[in-house]
């Protein structure tokens, strides 16, 4: 089981200690370790009123993204831990205190993933909020997921990511709009396809030997994985056939006109092309060279297509998988002239290490000052009410659910194991123990509002992933939504009151996931005891609810989340982990009640 050996099988020290490894090799980079943010060192930034572009995702993809941050590229990457986003807490710290205060805006480049577009979407929003001028690009360039199977999730976001970024970074650096930035952006991911290939699942550092025999034994000799995700997701296809058969089926997916399932791009003969070659990490360079022997030649051979750029390396990677994924650029008019097509920006020099050009020695000479960053945010405390909670009740009831939750985290990961990626049940214990951490050494303020605005604070830096983002917006919205019913004198906090917060607040979560009751997520939880409680003011019949809920997941297709890409009969066997996992802690929190 070579794959489960590590030299860092600390999953954290690894991120950090890899994060950290990126300042090493280029020193014009700062490392904020709180936050897990690389960005540029200001005295590097010759023209700070440029657009700054920013990406970032789960760690375990690396060179993608720090590394992609230095002049030309990335003015800042936000890391979460592996194949998890970032919180919405490290993006708003990102966008707020670490790119240049003089910059005219930002772009934000996020793959397709639920997590990601929640936590950034939450944090560009809260930027918007402050007066930033700030857009968004989703890339979405995977064609191994079918426009059947994808449904509302759509792409994946894979390697072309890598393109995305060089060319928004570049048309950056050239002094270009924020509007142009994110429109050659967006025009770049509407011309790209991507589709990946594995011999093997990775092995995430810190996870059982157990699990690895089973990634081992995932597929047999000669077997090889056609549509694999970055984060282990199952492809669509297992196949026993040699390179050249392996590289026929992967371009007849991302070119093949009459594949209508799959046939986002229209690339005929004859037209200008980048091939991108993407190395999961474990691939070795010799047989990736002979990779993009082998799909020049069919290109050429087959398609009648000779790229004009062909980049092979690791750029956006998944561990130490053995495996590579092939994205197509399609070259076309971005409209803004001579030095701006999306060839002069792929070739304009960038000082990244992550990128094939090498970082000049005027960089390696300069000498850097400290940077002293400060979070500005932990600094301001949240406006008074005059709402109020009886601060022993609070907790009480709080701990009972948190405390059933804890000890429902074993089942949760179990289920997540099965429909999932099985970090569910890890995410929610985490948040669970911050919050109870608060209650037990903190004063709890008897006003709501305070106590509300610093619980939804610790689910934001504790919890990542995509529950981390729900439960971040939803309770954010919950205080919003409950300062609305403040009033001028002290006045008692009612359950009519909390319900009708709480329905106001289910429509806010609306606009930032379309998931419903019935796509197999928390939702199926969470809206019956909203729900309920407000048509009822029952707690306890509430908390019923909820649980009847998550036992009606079981069955159900999943139409939202990586478990959308899982696929198989786990459905059928066990409840949604998000949906069971808060039906245990309203249940804990009605029995307190």
């Amino acid at each position: 089981m070579a794959a489960a050996k590590h030299y860092i099988n600390d999953p954290t020290n690894a991120v950090l200690s890899g994060l950290r490894g990126v300042t090493l090799t280029n020193p014009s980079l700062v490392f904020d370790e709180k936050n897990k943010i690389i960005y540029r060192h200001p005295s590097s930034i010759a023209f700070p009123k440029n657009v700054s572009v920013v990406c970032g995702g789960g760690s375990g993809h690396e060179p993608g993204f720090s590394a992609f941050v230095g002049q030309g590229a990335l003015t800042a990457c936000v890391a979460g831990t592996i194949f998890a986003s970032p919180s919405a807490q490290q993006i708003r710290t990102c966008l707020s205190q670490r790119l240049p205060a003089e910059t005219e805006g930002v772009v934000v480049v996020v793959t397709n993933y639920t997590g990601d577009v929640l936590n950034f979407g939450m944090g560009i929003e809260k930027a918007r909020a402050m007066g930033k001028k700030v857009e968004m690009v989703v890339v979405a360039d995977d064609v191994g997921v079918g426009r059947a199977k994808g449904g509302k999730v759509g792409r994946r976001g894979l390697s072309g990511t890598a393109l995305v970024v060089k060319i928004c970074g570049a048309l950056a650096e050239a002094g270009a709009s924020v509007d142009d930035c994110a429109k050659v952006g967006r025009i770049v991911v509407d011309n790209l396809v991507s589709v990946g290939a594995s011999l093997s699942r990775v092995h995430v550092p810190g996870r059982s030997l157990e699990e690895a025999k089973e990634e081992e034994e995932r597929l047999g000799p000669g077997l090889v994985e056609i549509g694999m995700g970055i984060h282990n997701e199952p492809g669509c296809e297992k196949v026993k056939t040699d390179l050249p058969g392996l590289v026929k089926i992967m371009l007849a997916q991302m070119l093949d006109q009459n594949d209508k399932d799959r046939a986002y791009v229209k690339i005929v003969r004859g037209e200008n092309i980048v091939l991108l070659v993407n190395n999961f990490g474990g691939t070795s360079n010799l047989e990736l060279s002979g990779v993009v022997t082998e799909i020049v030649s069919q290109l050429g051979r087959d398609y009648g297509l000779k790229p004009r750029r062909v980049i092979s390396g690791t750029f956006f990677g998944s561990l130490n998988g053995p495996g590579f994924i092939v994205s197509v650029l399609r070259l076309t008019d971005t409209g803004l002239g001579s030095g701006k097509s999306i060839l002069e920006l792929l070739d304009a020099p960038a000082e990244a290490t992550g990128w094939s050009a090498s970082v000049k020695p005027d960089t390696w000479e300069k000498e850097y000052g400290q940077v002293n960053a400060t979070d500005d945010d932990d600094k301001v405390d949240p406006k008074s009410s005059n709402l109020r909670v009886d601060p022993r009740m609070l907790k009480s009831s709080l701990k009972s659910g948190l405390n059933k939750l804890i000890a429902s985290e074993a089942e949760v990961t179990r289920y997540d194991s099965i429909v999932g990626d099985g970090d569910c049940g890890i995410g929610l214990k985490r948040g669970a123990e911050g919050i109870i951490r608060f209650l037990d050494e903190d004063e709890i303020p008897a006003d709501a509002l305070i106590s509300l605005t610093k619980i939804a604070g610790i689910v934001e830096a504790t919890m990542d992933g995509t529950s981390g983002a729900l439960y971040a917006i939803f309770l954010n919205s919950l205080a919003a939504n409950v300062r609305k019913q403040d009033s001028a004198t002290i006045t008692d906090l009612t359950p009519s009151m909390w319900a009708q917060a709480l329905d106001d607040s289910l429509r806010a979560l609306g606009v930032y996931t379309p998931a419903q009751p019935g796509d197999r997520t928390l939702m199926d939880a969470l809206v019956p005891f909203v729900e309920t409680l407000k048509a009822t003011g029952n707690t306890k019949q509430a908390a019923q609810a909820a649980e009847r809920g998550a036992e009606n997941t079981m069955g159900m297709k999943a139409s939202l989340g990586r478990s959308v890409y899982v696929g198989g009969e786990g459905h059928t066997k066990v409840p949604d982990p998000g949906a069971y996992g808060l039906s245990q802690f309203l249940t804990g929190l009605a029995e307190a009640l």
